[in-house]
């Protein structure tokens, strides 16, 4: 038993039991409130007051208070408790001091003691809590006159989440209130829903009401994260943007693994995934925006017994992904039960039923671990090229883009994949126009049908989703294409749908619209118009329901309001006409007689506003007696508008009469809407399942003119039938992927170092730091993965298997919150691995054992490599432990792989190449002075390294699987020095340090000199350029200018900075451009190296071209983003070199 209240308890039950009721300790937010029948039983009932003072007060109050009394039944104790909890995580100092007048009695948490705080029978309190009774765990929202207010605990939580101030201020003697703005509704449902709040709205009947009675009041709706609230919206001219819908999530742990049960209230549909791991429950959890979690007590059943069971090793990840999050436990069926908490938790009747729309996932792969999608950017992480950009084009966004995104975190069986990537080759050859895809939401189609909140602007879209599917029916390029999609789109819906039918229907909900709603162009109804009457007034009035519905449905009613506009125009014209001709012709001074018609929009009324008119004498002139016949305006409540407004008898009448004719015809219109929305009810399933395949109609489209633009290639998906005790044969079930590209590289931007991947088995990776090892790995995956979805691949042809799972680990984080270090979280994860890697699986794993000591690492590392072996699986460990090479393993199908190096000029630079064979170097040193590592520390580094490595290193020289660079590591350290001396020569190390600078310049001229003249020779050859051009660098000293010759003339320009980093520019202002340069702080003594091009465009052409490739010959640039270039190498083959 918990805390009630911060209120005294008055409890009927021995002594001893109630102390110890008050000594137990209030719930942890991320549990749930199960009260013990045991416990309850001998209390019968519990009952909450402010405080023992209220004893001491009058008989009367005491009465009173014994009268309003609440026994709170076990279910309302467990509501309060929770509200309890939530009311806990309240930071606003206003909140903190609102929560402290909260009394706990009753579900309204009001104190009846304070001002306004009466629970009397009819009273407005009163009627609330009945409501509140019904969604107890809703925020509840109370339409009172042009405010929406909360009262007690709910407007707590508006004055914290929703930013408002509560009415009254932070009166002690009054009970909490705040509210919005009826205008305001929309922002305060957005600022709940977003903070996990659901919201119960109570409106009021409009219409007159009796003297002194209190107004009828009704439940008009309710808002969820992820359903918003659509009361009203089918008398609106807008669309209401609707969220991605957010199920209730529910987690349990059966022999199969974790299960992941949602329920979608909206759609009233429930699926259920079982078999997952833990990795990839998380990405689930992560990717799904959910609106409640519930927990199973079968997650507890471990050795420890208890609801902590990441303290025990499985289970840690999912443990801390749902501390940081509410949830509640349940028991009993992981799916019945489940749906039971949804019923309550939405306030559903037992009778409503949920649809399964649960798909086999018997031969699909696993679902993504949250360490794959996170390394590919199918879950948006920073640093991480994400995938999704790539696969559609950037006007391509919304529901198309979430489809993608769900497919490849949940990769397809091998029959429905084969149908995506049939679909996208015929969409790759369509010569016909294509439609344009309407794209609705199917939780707010069913949503709006169901409630019948569906306008004529939901209506058209609906119309042009229906038409859009028999377009594409109706053209034969494009009919086979839509046969294609039934089955993807079975697999979204969990509907299955017959082709003929389908058609049918589709047929008979467009010619349903299409006879009933006034569609996009139609233009039959007018608006009244009058030379009298302003037109704002008859636009206001009309446009609420004209142009909504044919006007043969509404002919009576629409005739009607002709007649009342006419006649509503004639009494206006006869009754101030005259008045207003005789103030024409009155001429006077200033001061004189004013006036004029005008429509008062406050109170929808047309009326005369003038002032002064009356005459001083009565003498019977025209205009007199009109001027006797007017009144002073009243307002709706009776009460006069002004001074200067009036009306008549007979102008009231009209009004009247026209008013009731609008909404009549309005009433009519929306009459007409909802019966439609009624009709279309009973064809749900239809339209949501044309709604999904327009959006994957999109998605694939979209996607095939993305590839196509980035020169993708659709691979040959072969359904795997690898066996772990059959020795692969050349090319069976292998995995081949020829020019192989990363994934974020754009053709347009340039070339990217391809790679041929030809995967029999499993293969052990080397090569040096930035040599493009993790690369590499991310664009198999990445490239696999697609393939496995039936998508194009960033390659110029590939046979992928049908893999039945695909797992990349990369670089691994502590996790301090789980108390795990760097290599606790790395072993998690291998583990969870090689437990769910089969035959048929693809393993990448990315510098594995890196974080602990080398030599137990090395042994760890070798018997994880004997293990996948074993298993058979296809995949690549990348490792720099070089010693898992002198390790005994017992591996039958391992294959060697190095990304090679080059030896030119006396550096040691990456080629990005795959290729066969082990490669030791790991270019640590240069990687280091890349990113600006002091020189003295990599002196001190290469010394070290010289004094204990090099000899151990030198007897592998002749190692015949080396290349003579990566065995000879004497070449690595060519210049290292031994010196002892404890000081240095001032002079000698300035005139070291200007060698160094001559030096790198020297350097830099000879790579511009060769990047551009090649590019430059590429280009004469494709003839885009007349002459070929000689580049001919020219230095400008730290107190030189340059030659007037570059003044009008375009330059390349490289600037030589004091830090030894280069900056890449260009210019046809050269002098200016140095000048400006050497006005910065610490740029004084600039040196600059530049050549001339004819022409800017050229000049651009080649500041790029060295902005991307001079980093590739280990110069560091500090502008590198300006080349706008990301790929793991640029193409650049260098002769006279030897590649290992």
């Amino acid at each position: 038993m918990y805390w009630l209240a911060s209120r005294a308890v008055v409890v009927s039950s021995p002594r001893w039991r109630s102390v110890a009721l008050l000594l137990r300790s209030p719930p942890c937010r991320f549990s749930s409130f199960s009260p013990s029948p045991v416990v309850l039983r001998p209390f019968g009932r519990i009952s909450c007051f402010k405080d023992q003072k209220v004893f001491k007060r009058s008989t009367r109050t005491t009465k009173k208070l014994k009268a309003l009394n609440n026994v709170l039944s076990e279910k309302e104790l467990s509501n309060i408790l929770w509200w309890q909890e939530r009311l806990q995580n309240c930071r606003k100092p206003s909140t903190v001091q609102l929560v402290k007048r909260l009394d706990y009695s009753n579900l309204l948490g009001l104190d009846v003691n304070l001002k306004n705080g009466s629970l009397k029978v009819g009273t407005l309190n009163w009627e609330m809590l009945q409501f509140k009774s019904k969604f107890p765990r809703e925020v509840l929202l109370c339409r009172v006159g042009d405010f929406y207010e909360a009262i007690g605990i709910d407007a707590c939580i508006l004055v914290e989440y929703a930013g408002l101030n509560p009415f009254g201020g932070l009166r002690s003697d009054s009970i909490p209130r705040a509210g919005c703005p009826v205008v305001n509704l929309r922002q305060t449902l957005d600022d709940l829903t977003r903070n996990g709040y659901s919201v119960c709205i109570v409106e009021e009947v409009q219409g007159p009401t009796n003297a002194r009675s209190r107004k009828s009041r009704f439940i008009s709706g309710h808002a969820h994260p992820g359903s918003p609230y659509v009361f009203g919206l089918v008398g609106l001219d807008h669309d209401l943007d609707f969220p991605e819908p957010m199920p209730v999530v529910g987690i349990s742990r059966s022999a199969r693994g974790y299960c992941l049960n949602s329920v979608l209230e909206t759609m009233k549909t429930y699926s259920s995934e079982d078999g997952l791991t833990e990795e990839a429950l998380v990405t689930k959890l992560r990717t799904c925006r959910y609106h409640h979690l519930f927990l199973h007590t079968s997650l507890r059943h471990n050795s420890s017994g208890t609801c902590r069971w990441g303290e025990f090793g499985e289970g840690g990840l999912l443990w801390g992904e749902c501390t940081a999050r509410h949830f509640e436990w349940f028991e009993g069926n992981p799916i019945t039960d489940l749906l039971s908490k949804v019923k309550e938790l939405y306030g559903l009747d037992d009778k409503v039923t949920f649809r399964n729309v649960t798909v086999s996932s018997e031969n699909r792969p696993r679902p993504l671990t949250l360490g794959t999608a996170t390394q590919i950017g199918a879950i948006p992480t920073e640093g991480i090229p994400c995938l999704l950009k790539v696969l559609l084009p950037s006007n391509c966004t919304g529901l198309p883009v979430i489809y993608v995104r769900d497919l490849i975190l949940n990769p397809p069986a091998y029959e429905i994949a084969s149908v995506i990537q049939a679909i996208c080759k015929l969409m790759s050859k369509v010569t016909c126009s294509i439609p344009e895809f309407t794209c609705v939401s199917s939780a707010k189609l069913v949503k709006l049908l169901e409630l019948r909140e569906a306008n004529h602007i939901e209506f058209c879209r609906i119309k042009n989703v229906a038409d859009e599917v028999l377009h594409m029916h109706n053209n034969s390029e494009l009919d086979e294409i839509l046969k294609l999609l039934m089955d993807p789109t079975w697999v979204a819906t969990g509907l299955k749908v017959d082709f003929e039918t389908f058609i049918n229907e589709c047929q008979w909900a467009s010619d349903k619209i299409g006879g009933m709603i006034s569609l996009d162009g139609e233009s039959e109804q007018k608006i009244s118009s009058s030379s009298v009457v302003p037109n704002d007034f008859f636009e206001d009035m009309e446009s609420s329901w004209k142009d909504r519905v044919k006007k043969i449905h509404i002919e009576e009613e629409f005739a009607e309001v002709e007649r009342a506009a006419e006649a509503l125009s004639l009494a206006i014209t006869e009754a101030f006409l005259p008045i207003i001709a005789r103030i024409k012709a009155t001429t006077a001074p200033l001061g004189g007689p004013k006036g004029e018609i005008l429509y008062a929009r406050e109170h929808e009324a047309v009326w005369f506003k003038g002032k002064r008119f009356s005459p001083a004498v009565w003498a019977g002139t025209p205009g007199e007696e009109e001027i006797k016949n007017l009144k002073s305006a009243i307002d709706s409540k009776g009460r006069k508008v002004g001074e200067e407004w009036f009306t008549t008898v007979r102008v009231e009448d009209a009004l009247t009469r026209y008013h009731e004719a609008s909404a009549k015809a309005r009433a009519r219109v929306l009459e007409l809407l909802r019966d439609l929305s009624s009709e279309l009810q009973a064809k749900t399933n239809i339209l949501v399942f044309a709604s999904m395949l327009l959006i994957i109609a999109k998605a694939l489209f979209s996607h095939v003119s993305e590839g196509r633009r980035r020169k993708w290639v659709f691979p040959t998906l072969a359904e795997s039938h690898r066996c772990k005790d059959v020795e692969p044969s050349d090319g069976e079930d292998g995995m081949k992927i020829v020019g192989l590209s990363p994934y974020w590289f754009d053709v347009a931007e340039g070339s990217a170092v391809n790679n041929t991947v030809d995967m029999q088995s499993l293969v052990l990776l080397t090569g040096p730091n930035g040599g493009g090892k993790s690369s590499l790995l991310r664009s198999i995956c990445a490239a696999a993965l697609l393939g496995i979805c039936g998508f194009m691949v960033p390659a110029e042809s590939a046979l992928i298997p049908h893999f039945d799972s695909i797992m990349l680990h990369m670089k691994s984080y502590d996790s301090p919150a789980d108390g795990k270090s760097s290599f606790q979280v790395e072993m998690s994860e291998i583990r969870s691995i090689i437990s769910a890697t089969s035959h048929r699986s693809l393993v990448l794993v990315d510098e594995i054992c890196r974080g602990t000591e080398t030599a137990k690492g090395t042994c760890i590392a070798g018997s994880i490599v004997e293990t996948l072996d074993k298993l058979g699986c296809l995949g690549i460990v990348s490792t720099h432990l070089h010693g898992i090479f002198d390790l005994p393993l017992k591996a039958k199908n391992i294959v060697y792989k190095a990304m090679g190096t080059v030896y030119n000029n006396g550096q040691t630079k990456p080629t990005w190449k795959l290729m066969d064979g082990i490669c030791r170097e790991s270019l640590a040193f240069e990687t280091a002075k890349r990113e600006g590592v002091l020189e003295s520390i990599i002196q001190r580094a290469e010394e070290l390294y010289g004094l204990v490595y090099s000899k151990e290193m030198l007897p592998r020289k002749n190692d015949a699987e080396l290349n003579q660079f990566c065995s000879d590591t004497s070449s690595v350290i060519p210049h290292l020095q031994f010196n002892h001396t404890s000081g240095r020569d001032e002079e000698a190390q300035m005139t070291r340090s200007i060698n160094k600078m001559e030096d790198m310049q020297k350097e830099v001229e000879t790579a511009i000199t060769e990047i551009c003249q090649r590019k430059l020779i590429e280009l004469h050859k494709k003839k885009k350029s007349p002459e070929l051009t000689e580049i001919n660098c020219i230095p400008i000293g730290a107190r030189e200018q340059p030659p007037p010759s570059t003044v009008g003339a375009s330059s390349v320009y490289v600037i030589l900075r004091p830090d030894k980093k280069l900056y890449v520019g260009q210019t046809d202002d050269l002098d200016g451009r140095v000048r400006a340069h050497r006005s910065k702080e610490g740029m004084q003594k600039a040196s600059f190296v530049y050549f001339t091009v004819p022409g800017k465009s050229l000049a651009c052409q080649l500041e790029t071209l060295l902005i991307n490739q001079l980093p590739n010959q280990g110069f560091q640039l500090t502008n590198v983003a300006d080349g706008k270039h990301r790929n793991f190498g640029s193409s650049l083959s260098l002769e006279s070199v030897t590649v290992c």
